[in-house]
């Protein structure tokens, strides 16, 4: 979950609409902001009190009243974070006055027995001036310092600009309850700090907060790009992945203000050019899989759904342990998903994992029908070799290298996650390098080999071959990447400014434990990262690499990949179907996803369009466009997600608002 961070954001690439704000600072006697947009979790936490002053920043003095909308009840409060008690002073009806950051705390009670909903607003102090035009996140810890691993709660509001900018003397879109707590491994030594970030209710569960354009979630993770100086390598890699059909986290460009001290968020307090990104878990809008409960025990509901990575020297529990000799075993398998595991789950998953682990090696590695092929979705893997290849992570195969597993599916590479040091970027076992294969690179102990073990296939050559030089021919060619850097970096350039007079490192060979581009400007290390990937890529072109022609090697224990798939369509029906579903709704909101699916031929775009009956409108939409005309609303894909293969299938998401119950209106679907 995330922590409230003022920030300026950039979404996958794409600026994201924002409603107006609202509310504004009297200049007698300053108040804190008014919050532009509400959500089912922020009148949650609201409850049944009423705060004459919403939740926001103010200077120098703000002043609130407190009323409750429960009949014939008194008001007790507290300011030092927690829920009021009988014991707690009684509101007398004259305003509150704050001059430093304040969680006020407020329960109506009748007599000594609390009644109603608790509610919490919270007032952050600020000096800062800045105007930014990327969305701003403002964390603060109340006085309570900087934490370690363990969350301390912290105010938490999220500034979306309106007409271009924003400031911390706006309205947040988002104020809430939050814990933040460090995170990483060594990009946690940075100055530049890494934070997870749980949104909270008033009784520390967690809160959905929908959040810059992005689905509503609790949790987020706040990285602050550092050894990449360049500030868009992570999103860089996220962005071809979903393009290519991985899972990756949604992410927004925005910058940071972190307070852990007593006083106000000034100047001293900014914290750069970071990305707010979406956590790696099993829910409905980040990794929909099955939800495996406490008595799925048996088959065949204990097939799935799993999430685990492999954690070189830094797993934690729960981790699977291996059979078979030590030089052959993996090793640092953590598994991620569900929490807590039962041990039959556990007992499950690690006898699964080891059969396709063993599989490999075994004298049927290459069967189609009772080979590795039978365990694992090869193209995913296929594809996480390809963007671990082209952008030579260090740390690639052997940390924060995630798979999953549904019910009643084989084993998915995926999702993405932690690609900063990639790009010319760390300088250990080669992957600074553009020749060379990071897949090749082993650690003691050995992580995991199943790559290894895949590249001795040549049919798995062939196709992953086949993969590359199609994708070099549209996604990744080298006026695609080009374009996809300047769209990327073209928002940050006045964030860049800002970060580098925060951290003045460009020139700074080592970061950490890590070799650095030292070009003296930002825009030099953009095209410093530019060249070196064009230049990878010209490697993989080589016989070296990947490229030459594709031979599967044919037989009955090999499955041939043949030539790349024609650029014309096969017979059959260019058409598309799309279905709507209201996800989620709350008091004057909804929240809805639009499913898309090919016809029997391949498609190169779509429109989807549909008409409201009750007075719904879009405020806010993610993996499309969207044009309004009256109640009708018309989606057009974007330049990732338009192209579709016969059968598959995308999905959009939206915000809306309605005074009534919202129904899912029946959506029609044109293909191009």
């Amino acid at each position: 979950m995330t922590a409230a961070v003022a920030a300026v954001v950039l979404v996958g690439g794409l600026l994201v609409p924002h409603p107006p704000l609202a509310g504004a600072e009297p200049s007698a006697a300053p108040a804190a902001n008014t919050p532009a947009t509400a959500s089912a979790a922020a009148a949650d936490l609201l409850g049944d009190i009423v705060f004459s002053t919403p939740s926001g920043t103010f200077r120098q003095e703000v002043t609130v009243s407190l009323s409750t909308t429960v009949a014939g009840a008194q008001v007790r409060y507290t300011t030092d974070g927690r829920l009021p008690t009988a014991q707690s002073p009684l509101y007398s009806g004259a305003p509150l006055r704050f001059t430093r950051t304040t969680q006020l705390r407020a329960q109506a009670f009748a007599g000594q027995t609390p009644t109603g909903a608790p509610g919490t607003a919270m007032y952050v102090a600020a000096t800062a001036t800045t105007t930014h035009d990327l969305p701003v996140v403002v964390v603060d810890s109340y006085g309570a310092g900087r934490p370690d691993r363990e969350y301390i709660d912290a105010a938490t509001m999220i500034f979306e600009p309106t007409g271009g900018t924003t400031s911390l003397s706006a309205a947040p879109t988002v104020a809430t309850r939050a814990g933040f707590r460090l995170r990483g491994q060594s990009s946690s030594t940075f100055d530049k700090t890494p934070y997870r970030i749980e949104f909270w209710d008033n009784a520390d569960d967690d809160a959905d907060h929908p959040v810059l354009g992005m689905p509503a979630d609790s949790d987020w993770v706040l990285r602050g790009p550092f050894t990449d100086k360049a500030l868009i390598r992570e999103a860089l890699v996220y962005d071809l992945g979903r393009e290519m059909g991985l899972p990756a986290p949604r992410y927004r460009f925005v910058e940071f203000y972190r307070n852990t001290d007593a006083g106000p968020v000034g100047t001293d307090d900014y914290m750069g050019v970071y990305m707010l990104v979406e956590t790696i878990k099993n829910s409905k809008n980040r990794l929909d899989l099955k939800q495996l409960r406490e008595d799925d025990r048996t088959l065949p509901k204990i097939t799935g759904g799993y999430i685990w990575k492999f954690e070189w020297m830094a797993a934690e529990e729960p981790t699977l342990p291996c059979t078979g000799p030590a030089a052959t075993c993996w090793n640092y398998l953590e598994v991620a998903d569900p929490s807590p595991l039962q041990p039959e789950q556990r007992t499950w998953l690690r006898d699964h994992i080891q059969q396709f682990h063993d599989v490999l090696r075994a004298p049927n590695a290459t069967d189609p029908a009772t080979g590795y092929r039978s365990y694992i979705d090869v193209d995913s893997f296929v594809d996480q070799m390809i963007l671990n290849e082209l952008s030579r992570e260090m740390d690639s195969y052997i940390r924060s290298a995630y798979f999953y597993k549904d019910r009643g599916t084989k084993i998915f590479a995926g999702p993405l996650w932690d690609y900063d040091l990639t790009f010319g970027v760390g300088g250990f076992f080669g992957n600074d390098q553009p020749a060379g294969w990071q897949y090749q690179q082993v650690r003691q102990p050995v992580a995991n080999d199943w790559y290894t073990q895949l590249m001795r296939d040549p049919a798995f050559v062939d196709q992953v071959r086949a993969r590359w030089q199609t994708l070099r021919r549209g996604l990744l060619s080298d006026a695609s990447l080009r374009t996809r850097v300047d769209t990327l970096a073209a928002p940050l350039a006045n964030g860049a400014q800002r970060n580098f007079q925060r951290w003045p490192n460009l020139t700074t060979p080592m970061i950490g434990y890590f070799f650095t581009p030292t070009a003296p400007t930002w825009q030099g290390q953009v095209q410093f990262l530019r060249d070196w990937m064009l230049r990878r890529a010209t490697w993989l072109d080589s016989t070296a690499g990947w490229g030459g022609p594709v031979t599967p090697t044919p037989g009955p224990t090999t499955t041939p990949t043949g030539p790349p798939p024609p650029t014309t369509p096969p017979p059959g029906t260019a058409g598309c179907t799309a279905t709507y579903t209201v996800t989620s709704q709350w008091s004057g909101g909804f929240q809805g996803e639009i499913r898309v699916t090919a016809g029997t031929a391949p498609i190169r775009g779509w429109t989807v369009t549909w008409t409201y009956a009750n007075g719904e409108t879009v405020s806010q939409v993610w993996n499309a466009t969207v044009t309004n005309q009256g109640s009708t609303v018309t989606a057009r894909h974007l330049s990732y997600n338009g192209s579709l293969a016969a059968g598959a299938s995308t999905t959009f998401g939206l915000l809306g608002s309605v005074t009534g119950t919202t129904r899912a209106p029946v959506p029609t679907c044109t293909a191009t």
